[in-house]
């Protein structure tokens, strides 16, 4: 460690939950600063050690392209299988939009579920996450996510990233998704434990590096551009590459050309979120798959697209609209609770909550921090606060209540986040709607996470995953398949890179 401490220079990153500003256009800008950054990517605090650029070599054995949950996993195992890999991230620090992860990550049959005395199986974990994409999922994918999904949960666990509290999201039947012991959003716990488990391998990453460019070689993709710090460009090599560079939520042209009827939509995206990666894999005959398919999270705080988790509603929240009634099965995947809020006369509803839910969705601390939630001392206090009907509200509470007690939700069939009543003062209220969240879309790849050309054939030396991927998810994705998604397959694009690599 001393060694690569020598050749890190420390950038400091204030960790809170929520998202970079919707407006992308100094996004460039502050890429190429190369001054200490401030930014708003996840919880708790942190301090990020990345490499000098002076350090840069020209050739590494494989490159990854992305610093986000996938790109520092692949590179781990990279690492662990005998590569010397680097990873370039465009932002002035890592983590992409893992930082923003709140929820939690799907798996199934895990050791924790068995501690809890949940029963649970890859079976159902695969037919539930289908159904919720409207059966449009790649199947040999999904397959693939649910069987290795116990896996990653070890996997993380033994690199020091214990996910052993656990809750449940919309469209699941069972808890499994875990989360940190403390119950606190995942993102900013999991970039930590992955980038300290990149230095203590020495991994060099290299930030305000963006890669403009992948070129193929004499038939195999081995080659970068990048430019760094706004520098002249430069041509970095590798054996092969690996592109984690997420999705395109926060590119207004791509959301545009693809979804025209989500123009003006917030966005709860980090700001480096705009398909580069997508675009120079279509470039190399790569292709896309799913790009109209983009998904509208129903809990998004308007003013600064901050994603309320889903944790929220998890831990026994409900929904109401301004009459305060509710309206919906708040559980329902995130497509139908999003149309039934974009439904409702104002398009907008509230988040309903006591202080016991308050006390298991840590996150909740963050949000009230920002000033996004409001209190009252009763039903009747919170009501007047947010100048909806106080009897209305207070009656609806209370037949919620009820019907937690019999276990039957008669107006909606919520079946699931029902364990616990909304009865102990204080309660609580934030004020939601419908926000761009994740692109389902992108660039076909296989189980071996190689990318797939036109005629479904893998393009040599090139890998991916991540949200830069399409096809896992169909129409909806489940709240936190995405992060079991970027472990899952970011282990799998390490682990076969470094299969090529040696083998070439």
């Amino acid at each position: 460690m001393k060694k690569l401490l020598a050749s890190l220079f420390i950038v400091t990153s204030v960790i809170t939950m929520s998202a970079c500003s919707s407006d992308n256009s100094a996004s460039k800008e502050s890429s190429n600063s190369s001054t200490k950054e401030t930014t708003d990517v996840s919880s708790g605090a942190s301090e990020q050690a990345y490499t000098d650029p002076k350090e840069m070599k020209d050739s590494y054995d494989l490159v990854i392209v992305g610093a986000g949950g996938a790109g520092m996993t692949a590179a781990i195992e990279a690492k662990d299988a005998g590569l010397n890999p680097v990873i370039l991230e465009k932002m002035p620090v890592a983590g992409g939009n893992t930082s923003k992860s709140s929820s939690g990550m799907n798996a199934s049959e895990t050791k924790f579920q068995k501690a809890d005395g949940i029963t649970d199986s890859n079976d159902a974990f695969y037919e539930e996450t289908l159904k919720g994409g409207g059966g449009t999922n790649d199947k040999e994918m999904l397959r693939y996510f649910v069987d290795h999904s116990a896996d990653a949960i070890d996997w993380l666990d033994t690199n020091g990233i214990t996910l052993d509290n656990l809750t449940i999201t919309g469209g699941m039947s069972e808890k499994r998704t875990h989360r940190p012991s403390d119950g606190s959003a995942i993102g900013g716990y999991l970039v930590e434990g992955l980038l300290k488990n990149v230095h203590e391998r020495e991994i060099p990453i290299f930030v305000n590096t963006d890669v403009t460019d992948i070129k193929k070689n004499d038939g195999t993709v081995n080659e970068v551009t990048v430019q760094v710090q706004g520098e002249k460009p430069k041509e970095i090599t590798g054996k092969a590459i690996v592109v984690t560079t997420g999705g395109f939520g926060a590119s207004k042209e791509l959301i545009e050309e693809y979804r025209p009827d989500l123009k003006g939509y917030v966005t709860t995206n980090q700001e480096g979120s705009t398909g580069d990666g997508i675009k120079m894999i279509e470039k190399l005959g790569g292709q896309a798959v799913d790009m109209d398919k983009i998904q509208i999270h129903p809990t998004v705080q308007q003013d600064k697209g901050v994603l309320i988790g889903e944790v929220v509603r998890g831990e026994g929240a409900i929904l109401v609209n301004n009459d305060g009634e509710r309206f919906v099965n708040e559980m329902d995947t995130r497509d139908k609770v999003s149309a039934a809020i974009t439904d409702l006369p104002d398009k907008s509803a509230y988040l309903i909550f006591d202080q016991g839910v308050r006390d298991r969705a840590k996150a909740i601390d963050f949000y009230d921090e920002k000033g996004y939630v409001t209190a009252g001392d009763s039903i009747e206090d919170l009501a007047k606060a947010i100048n909806i009907p106080e009897e209305t509200l207070a009656k609806t509470v209370t037949t919620w209540n009820s019907e937690v007690a019999d276990k039957k939700d008669t107006q909606f069939n919520r079946t699931t986040a029902m364990d616990n009543d909304l009865s102990k003062p204080k309660y609580y209220a934030i004020k939601i709607a419908p926000g761009i969240h994740y692109t389902m879309g992108g660039v076909k790849i296989n189980t071996n996470t190689e990318v797939l050309n036109a005629d479904n054939e893998p393009i040599k030396g090139l890998y991916a995953a991540g949200e830069v991927t399409g096809g896992l998810h169909g129409d909806n994705r489940i709240g936190g398949n995405s992060v079991a998604e970027i472990i899952i397959f970011g282990r799998q694009a390490g682990q076969q890179a470094a299969k090529f690599v040696s083998e070439s």
